[in-house]
């Protein structure tokens, strides 16, 4: 089920007519290496996505069970002080295992945590709910712009959404109701950045159901900014990258395989950033 196919025809990973196995570009919408060295059957089996929305809930649900592991091995036990973060580990390993903010930034100068706050979480109900958005926007984005394009606006949406938070907090406290604060961390920004991209595909392709349906997310997020330790900057910073990641990268564009192995580099990076992280020990610069 998962071999190579070496002869014979497949079809395209981009349009979905028929090629042949070792064709060098699709004479129909003329993408290079439209089989994917033979292994575009066994990709396919895994869905519009490649698997990778699976994936990213995986890496987040790892994550977020060794930050357990971890408040109890040290002794601060699980965290039960609050909604989002109930059932999660002490503020400190979040921290650790790269949650971003003002204080991870600005006193400590682990710059880089805005690349890793994506894959952090403080609790039951905050995972959940952020896999559960996830599961619903990630195989759609995947459907309409490619799973590659997918995983780079997520990406791009994350970063974007945890730098704006972190230069919110430093340089704008105060202002109420966007919820800047010292530390944070989510997949939330991230996923912001799928609406952003949901948003740009119904203005660009003229969906009005698109439109809808990202406007139904925005109200959502919005409603839910209002219940409190909500971070407003991350969510607004993710749906600006977001979008303007998928001007950048135009829906109505056929997807490349450089766009899958971008992607790839996203997800390594990004992880990466994590175990760095993790083994870089937090003392404060300056």
């Amino acid at each position: 089920m998962f071999g190579r196919k070496r002869q014979g025809s497949v079809l395209c990973t981009s349009c979905g007519v028929l090629v042949g196995v070792n064709d060098d570009k699709c004479y129909n919408c003329g993408r290079r290496n439209p089989a994917l060295w033979g292994f575009a059957p066994a990709l396919r089996a895994l869905g519009a996505d490649l698997g990778l929305v699976n994936f990213i809930i995986a890496a987040c649900v790892i994550v977020f069970g060794l930050t357990l592991i971890r408040s109890m091995l040290i002794g601060a036990g699980i965290d039960t002080s609050g909604l989002f973060s109930f059932g999660g580990p002490a503020l400190f390993v979040w921290g650790e295992f790269g949650a971003s903010g003002v204080l991870p930034v600005f006193t400590y100068g682990r710059w880089w945590t805005v690349l890793s706050a994506g894959w952090i979480h403080a609790g039951v109900i905050h995972i959940f709910f952020n896999m559960n958005a996830l599961r619903q926007l990630g195989p759609a984005i995947a459907e309409l712009y490619g799973p590659g394009r997918m995983v780079i606006i997520y990406t791009a949406g994350s970063v974007a959404g945890f730098t704006l938070s972190t230069l919110a907090g430093r340089y704008m406290p105060h202002v109420p109701l966007l919820g800047a604060g010292d530390i944070t961390a989510g997949a939330s920004a991230a996923i912001a950045g799928l609406i952003g991209a949901l948003w740009h595909y119904g203005q660009r392709g003229g969906s009005s159901m698109a439109q809808n349906a990202a406007r139904s997310f925005v109200i959502y997020m919005v409603v839910i900014g209002f219940a409190g330790g909500i971070d407003n900057w991350a969510h607004g910073g993710g749906f600006a990258g977001g979008y303007l990641m998928s001007r950048l990268l135009d829906p109505l564009t056929r997807e490349r395989t450089d766009h899958v192995l971008i992607a790839i580099v996203c997800l390594v990076v990004t992880l990466g950033a994590v175990v760095v992280s993790f083994f870089m020990p937090l003392v404060p610069v300056g």
